[in-house]
This record gives structure tokens, sequence and C-alpha cells, in this order.
């Protein structure tokens, strides 16, 4: 039994972040070995922002009165807030990750990733320009990557800021290196010489639906399509749509992530209730990565909205074209919100989509296997 280390974006307040780690996890332990979450040391944005200038403390009191400017309602707005505020102390601790840091510990092997581990280039101050994420100064016999992404950080992005050679030394270093879209390796080919290996998302890879027992069975009281998406990026025009469309179909509006002017109800829940809740959804339209993977297991007819990157804003049209090409789903993107309801009454072949998964499942489990314990 190798002793393993996780190295991702497991602090993070978002339940993408906490379901790819706690599947990951899983994989790993499934596989016969002990897996714990190692820390990295958060460092300067190389994109500057006027927050990074600020104390985290007025920070956090920004970002809550930030949600009061959000178009939702009142009720809402204080349970979100809520929801942020109470989310560690109540999560963390179901993946085994306490107030205390692990920063560097001896191991057999580390695995970096999944999630946007890679996305160097940007101005999220509570990541920064980390280099422990990509392998510096650790102490592991074998160092590894798994389904790890680069978000919207692009080879044209690393030359401008000056990080191309810097980076591609790290990544030389590592033993073995998987990817989870075709931007990411595209940068691990060029900068490095090498072909990454191509695996999913850990939400996709470990069968969550049939595997996890922590998902609760929710009782239905009344038919609702679940709006899973950021607060604040749902446009009013969007929002108005949703709230005729959810009216026509005789549905009520759940918001799950965040705070929406068209919900009827904000749900604050574990991350494993968001399972249960897509389960029993009639429809579901998201404009995020695992909003999309959460529609994908749970089977349900869904719409993907796609952001365009402009300058160095932060877009989603990469991951998600890649993601549901993969998926051979990529009619379920659009820009335009009134196509869902064309795309929502469209079936989805999901017998087609599980032996696409089975068939990844079982490469990426051999990727672990392999380079963990051989």
């Amino acid at each position: 039994m190798s002793k393993v280390g996780i190295m991702s974006m497991q602090r993070i307040a978002n339940y993408g972040s906490f379901l790819q780690a706690y599947a990951l996890k899983q994989l790993i332990e499934n596989l016969g070995h002990s897996a714990e979450f190692v820390d990295y040391h958060v460092c300067a944005p190389v994109i500057k922002d006027n927050a990074e200038n600020r104390n985290k403390y007025v920070r956090k009191i920004e970002k809550g009165l930030e949600t009061f400017r959000y178009k939702a309602p009142l009720l809402h707005k204080l349970a979100f807030i809520q929801y942020k505020q109470s989310y560690g102390k109540k999560y963390m601790p179901l993946l085994g990750v306490s107030n205390e840091m692990n920063y560097n510990p001896t191991l057999d092997c580390m695995v970096i990733g999944s999630d946007e581990v890679f996305n160097c280039i940007q101005k999220n101050s509570n990541v920064g320009y980390s280099l422990e994420l990509f392998g510096k100064d650790n102490r592991a016999k074998k160092l590894i990557t798994y389904a790890a992404s680069f978000g919207n950080t692009t080879l044209e992005k690393l030359a401008k800021y000056g990080k191309s050679d810097e980076i591609a030394g790290l990544l030389s270093k590592f033993d073995a290196i998987s990817v989870r879209d075709s931007n990411s390796g595209k940068i691990v080919s060029e900068l490095t010489g090498e072909e990454p290996v191509y695996n999913l998302d850990p939400v996709l890879t470990y069968d969550y639906m049939n595997c996890c027992k922590k998902i609760p069975q929710i009782k239905k009281t009344e038919k609702y399509l679940i709006l899973y998406a950021y607060a604040g990026r749902i446009s009013d025009d969007e929002a108005d749509w949703i709230k005729e469309y959810a009216k026509k179909k005789g549905l009520k509006v759940y918001a799950i992530g965040g705070i929406q002017k068209c919900a009827d109800k904000f749900i604050d829940c574990s991350p494993f209730e968001v399972l249960a809740y897509f389960q029993n959804a009639e429809e579901v339209i998201t404009d995020t990565f695992h909003g999309t993977i959460f529609s994908v297991i749970t089977h349900r007819p869904f719409t993907t909205l796609v952001r365009k990157s402009v300058g160095d804003s932060y877009g989603n049209e990469e991951k998600l074209g890649d993601l549901l090409k993969r998926l051979d789903l990529s009619p379920r993107v659009t820009m335009n919100i009134a196509d869902m309801d064309r795309i929502n009454a469209t079936p989805i072949n999901y017998l087609e989509v599980d032996r696409i998964l089975q068939t990844q499942r079982a490469i990426a489990k051999e990727y672990l296997r392999k380079n963990i314990e051989e």
C-alpha cells in the first residue's frame, strides 16, 4: 500500500471542487492505497487585481456586500452568505481536510489534480501563481497528475507573461502527466515535447450514482428545473427567459451554487445532496463545467451555456466544448438561452454516453494503478 498525496482545489467553497476531490480520493483508495490531501502555499497572482492589495478580511466583507448587488430575492441573498460562511466548516471534514494545513508531506506518490490546478495565468488571489501546483519542492518518490487542467490559461498567455520556460521546466519533472482537455494537452505537448494522457474529470470517472452511499434520497414535492450557475453570471435577459420558460412548463426554478434573479428557491445543501437534487430534476440549465457533469451522471435533459473569453477575463467555451465533444454531446451547447427549449426537448442517448464512460473509467483506473504502483 502506497501513501498517496492529492494536491487539488479541495479547499475551494464549490460543489464541483469538492466532488472531484472526493472522487479522486475514492478512486485511489479503491486501488488499496491511503490518500490524503496536500496543501500548497497561495502566492500572488500573475494578473494584478486591486483586490490583491487588501487583506483577506476586507475582501471577505467586500464579497458579502457584492452579494447584495446581485438581482435576487433578499432571503436568497442572506441564505447564500450563510452558505458561503459555513461551507468549509460543514463539508471539509467529509474530505478528511482540517483547519491545519498539510504542507509538503513525505509521500510515495503525489497526484496533482484534478480541476484547474494548472490555471496559473489568472487573478484569483485565493490560488495565485503557486508553483507547488506544478510539483515544485515536493517530497514524493513519484510525481504525477490526474486530469489536470490549465483552465483558460493558454500558450499565448504563458508567453505573454513570461512563464513558458519556468512551467516547461517543472512539467518535465513529472513521472506521468494526465490532462482533462485539449487546451491543457496542447500546452503540455508544446512545452515538453511529450504527449500527455487524456482522462475524464474524477466526477465522471468515479461512478457516483452506483458506488457512493452518501447520496441521500430526497422526497420530491414539486416539479423543478435546476439552474446551476455562479451568482451574477446569468444576465437579466437570460433570467427573464428562464422564468417564463419554467412557468410555461409548470416548473419551479431551483438555484444551486449561486443565487439567481429568476429562482423560486435557493438550495443550500451538502455536495452529496446536490446530486440527489439533480437526480430528481425535470431539466437542468447550467453554464459550468461540473454542472454539466452532474447533469450527465444523473441522466438529465440539460442545456449548457458557454461564455466567451475576452482578453484576460474568464471564459468557459474551451473546457465545456471539449468535455461535451468527448461525451458525444456537443449539441447540448449554446450561447443563446432561447435554444434551451429545443435542446432540452431533444432526447439524449444515455446508453451511448454510459458506454463511453465505462471505457474511459477503465482507462483512468489503469492509469492511476500503473503510475502509483509500478
